[in-house]
Protein backbone atom coordinates (compact mmCIF):
# COMPACT_ATOMS: atom_id res chain seq x y z
CA UNK A 1 0.00 0.00 0.00
CA UNK A 2 0.95 3.12 -0.61
CA UNK A 3 0.90 6.16 1.86
CA UNK A 4 -1.14 9.08 0.76
CA UNK A 5 -1.68 12.37 2.60
CA UNK A 6 -3.75 13.32 5.75
CA UNK A 7 -3.08 9.50 6.65
CA UNK A 8 -5.47 7.79 3.62
CA UNK A 9 -3.91 4.97 1.69
CA UNK A 10 -4.56 3.45 -1.88
CA UNK A 11 -4.92 -0.09 -2.70
CA UNK A 12 -5.47 -0.65 -5.78
CA UNK A 13 -8.80 1.65 -5.57
CA UNK A 14 -10.40 4.30 -4.02
CA UNK A 15 -8.34 6.28 -0.82
CA UNK A 16 -10.43 4.92 2.17
CA UNK A 17 -9.62 6.48 5.65
CA UNK A 18 -7.06 4.87 8.29
CA UNK A 19 -8.58 2.43 10.95
CA UNK A 20 -8.09 5.18 13.88
CA UNK A 21 -9.12 9.07 13.92
CA UNK A 22 -6.69 11.29 14.20
CA UNK A 23 -6.54 11.94 17.61
CA UNK A 24 -6.24 8.40 18.70
CA UNK A 25 -2.69 8.94 19.39
CA UNK A 26 -3.23 11.70 21.52
CA UNK A 27 -2.16 11.49 25.36
CA UNK A 28 -1.70 12.83 28.86
CA UNK A 29 -2.95 16.49 28.63
CA UNK A 30 -3.52 17.43 25.03
CA UNK A 31 -6.26 14.27 24.99
CA UNK A 32 -7.84 15.69 27.72
CA UNK A 33 -7.82 19.37 26.56
CA UNK A 34 -9.13 18.16 22.72
CA UNK A 35 -12.29 15.90 24.74
CA UNK A 36 -12.79 18.44 26.55
CA UNK A 37 -13.61 20.91 23.61
CA UNK A 38 -15.09 17.79 21.88
CA UNK A 39 -17.77 17.65 24.50
CA UNK A 40 -17.90 21.54 24.99
CA UNK A 41 -19.01 21.73 20.97
CA UNK A 42 -21.30 18.67 21.42
CA UNK A 43 -23.21 20.18 24.01
CA UNK A 44 -23.30 23.39 22.19
CA UNK A 45 -24.80 21.85 19.32
CA UNK A 46 -27.23 19.90 21.13
CA UNK A 47 -28.58 23.02 22.54
CA UNK A 48 -28.57 24.99 19.03
CA UNK A 49 -30.30 21.71 17.61
CA UNK A 50 -32.58 19.77 19.85
CA UNK A 51 -35.52 21.29 21.70
CA UNK A 52 -35.75 18.69 24.15
CA UNK A 53 -32.08 18.96 25.25
CA UNK A 54 -32.95 22.70 25.97
CA UNK A 55 -36.09 21.95 27.72
CA UNK A 56 -34.19 19.17 30.20
CA UNK A 57 -31.61 21.32 30.78
CA UNK A 58 -33.96 24.00 31.79
CA UNK A 59 -35.07 21.83 34.01
CA UNK A 60 -32.35 20.76 35.59
CA UNK A 61 -31.94 24.38 36.08
CA UNK A 62 -34.75 23.92 38.42
CA UNK A 63 -34.45 20.90 39.88
CA UNK A 64 -30.63 20.88 40.67
CA UNK A 65 -31.36 23.72 42.99
CA UNK A 66 -34.04 22.69 44.73
CA UNK A 67 -32.82 19.49 45.52
CA UNK A 68 -29.64 21.39 47.11
CA UNK A 69 -32.29 23.48 48.96
CA UNK A 70 -34.55 20.25 50.23
CA UNK A 71 -34.07 19.14 53.90
CA UNK A 72 -33.24 15.89 52.92
CA UNK A 73 -29.84 14.22 53.75
CA UNK A 74 -26.74 14.51 51.31
CA UNK A 75 -27.45 10.80 49.82
CA UNK A 76 -31.08 12.02 49.00
CA UNK A 77 -29.47 15.04 47.28
CA UNK A 78 -26.87 13.28 45.41
CA UNK A 79 -29.95 10.76 43.89
CA UNK A 80 -32.08 13.10 43.11
CA UNK A 81 -29.19 15.50 41.37
CA UNK A 82 -27.77 11.89 39.85
CA UNK A 83 -31.53 11.14 38.61
CA UNK A 84 -31.92 14.83 36.55
CA UNK A 85 -28.19 14.38 34.88
CA UNK A 86 -28.99 10.93 34.06
CA UNK A 87 -32.08 11.96 31.90
CA UNK A 88 -29.35 14.56 30.34
CA UNK A 89 -26.97 11.79 29.57
CA UNK A 90 -29.85 9.58 28.38
CA UNK A 91 -31.04 12.49 26.20
CA UNK A 92 -27.58 13.21 24.28
CA UNK A 93 -27.01 9.14 23.54
CA UNK A 94 -30.26 9.09 21.87
CA UNK A 95 -29.73 11.94 20.09
CA UNK A 96 -26.54 10.85 18.61
CA UNK A 97 -28.54 7.48 17.53
CA UNK A 98 -30.79 9.55 15.90
CA UNK A 99 -27.69 11.81 14.15
CA UNK A 100 -26.06 8.86 12.99
CA UNK A 101 -28.91 7.10 11.52
CA UNK A 102 -30.00 10.53 9.69
CA UNK A 103 -26.38 10.59 8.23
CA UNK A 104 -26.61 7.21 6.96
CA UNK A 105 -30.12 8.10 5.08
CA UNK A 106 -33.20 10.29 5.67
CA UNK A 107 -35.48 6.98 3.47
CA UNK A 108 -37.80 5.18 5.83
CA UNK A 109 -36.57 2.26 7.50
CA UNK A 110 -37.67 -0.31 9.73
CA UNK A 111 -34.19 -0.59 11.23
CA UNK A 112 -33.97 3.30 11.38
CA UNK A 113 -37.33 3.40 13.31
CA UNK A 114 -36.29 0.93 15.79
CA UNK A 115 -32.88 2.19 16.77
CA UNK A 116 -34.75 5.66 17.09
CA UNK A 117 -37.70 4.57 18.93
CA UNK A 118 -35.72 2.28 21.25
CA UNK A 119 -33.56 5.32 21.99
CA UNK A 120 -36.44 6.88 22.18
CA UNK A 121 -38.05 4.75 25.26
CA UNK A 122 -34.87 4.94 27.43
CA UNK A 123 -35.55 8.94 27.65
CA UNK A 124 -38.54 7.86 28.29
CA UNK A 125 -37.63 5.48 31.04
CA UNK A 126 -34.85 7.84 32.57
CA UNK A 127 -37.70 10.42 32.47
CA UNK A 128 -39.78 8.17 34.52
CA UNK A 129 -37.06 7.42 37.12
CA UNK A 130 -36.64 10.61 37.40
CA UNK A 131 -40.24 11.36 38.55
CA UNK A 132 -40.39 8.34 40.66
CA UNK A 133 -37.66 9.38 42.47
CA UNK A 134 -38.31 12.89 43.32
CA UNK A 135 -42.09 11.81 43.76
CA UNK A 136 -40.20 9.71 46.60
CA UNK A 137 -37.74 11.50 48.36
CA UNK A 138 -38.72 15.11 47.45
CA UNK A 139 -42.84 14.54 47.41
CA UNK A 140 -43.13 14.32 51.48
CA UNK A 141 -41.73 17.54 51.87
CA UNK A 142 -44.30 18.67 49.70
CA UNK A 143 -47.09 17.50 50.78
CA UNK A 144 -48.71 18.66 54.36
CA UNK A 145 -49.00 16.60 56.89
CA UNK A 146 -52.58 15.30 58.19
Amino acid sequence: MQERPEGKTRSNGPLRQPAEGPFKGKTGIARIVRALVNSCAGLADAWRHESAFRQEILLAAILVPAALFLPVTAAEKALLIATVLLVIIVELLNTGVEIAIDRISFEHNSLSKRAKDIGSAAVFIALVLMAVVWALVAGPHFIPAG
